[in-house]
């Protein structure tokens, strides 16, 4: 078997959690048959998670490191981890999974790292669908973007080349019952971003629970700074609209 890193290339920072509990749980959500149902298991064991920002490390300059930081998360790196968990049932096998949710072929590297939340989709293709053209009912919008170049030619992040990309999204003033009604818990949201070079400002998880609707996500509010449920349709009331990816096995 092929290794893909010494123990120099890793930093595992576990936080409340220790492998045990880690297997215990996925032991438990192992048995969830419902994908949705599952991610939801999962991901309402990190309510209350402290946010944090930059905790990858790696860019063109230093070597990438894999890392796994359960003390803090961001609101990317969130989705990275319950999306690798919920293919998983034991902590190896997690690790072996985030390698290859958050890299291009399970190579880490800082150039093959999914930095954009379209890229996230578009290479973990086998396991996540983009709805976000199904649902929106033929009133989507798409948008044809060069990604990581902002509008004065510099990049969002130095080594990575932009690359094209249609972002395909659904405008928040469409999103009624009929649009709501389709979304499901464990859906992937992503808050369109309208700045020139970014396809998503935010991402989250639905979660429906009876008449309610909500966004359980990493949040850099100052009211916040953790990982919270908020009201779904109040949060995204004054966004561009929203991006929906589920996943599929």
């Amino acid at each position: 078997m092929k290794k893909h890193s010494s123990p120099k290339e890793e930093l595992i920072l576990l936080g409340k959690w220790t492998r045990e509990k880690l297997n215990d749980l996925l032991h438990k959500s192992s048995e969830i048959d419902n994908l949705g149902k599952r991610i939801d298991f999962l991901s309402r064991h990190f309510l209350g998670t402290p946010y944090r920002e930059s905790t990858l490390v790696g860019d063109i300059n230093m070597a990438e490191v894999f890392v796994i930081n359960l003390e803090g998360v961001d609101c990317f790196t969130f989705l990275d981890y319950i999306e690798s968990l919920r293919r998983s049932s034991s902590f190896d096998e997690f690790k072996e999974n985030l390698r290859k949710v958050r890299y291009r072929g399970g190579v880490i590297s800082f150039k093959g790292r999914n930095h954009f939340f379209t890229d996230w989709c578009k290479l973990n293709s086998d396991f996540i669908d983009d709805l976000t053209g199904q649902l929106g009912i033929k009133k989507t919008i798409a948008i044809m973007k060069l990604l990581n170049q902002k509008d004065d030619g510099t990049c969002f992040l130095a080594g990575i080349q932009p690359s094209k990309r249609v972002i395909t999204y659904i405008p928040v003033d469409i999103i009624g019952d009929p649009i709501l009604s389709q979304l499901r818990t464990g859906d992937y949201i992503g808050i369109y971003s309208e700045k020139q070079g970014l396809d998503v400002s935010h991402v989250g998880i639905l979660v429906k629970e009876k008449d309610k609707t909500y966004l359980r996500h990493a949040s850099s509010h100052n009211e916040h700074k953790k990982v919270v449920d908020q009201d779904f349709k109040g949060y995204i009331t004054k966004k561009p609209g929203i991006l929906v990816f589920r996943s599929k096995k």
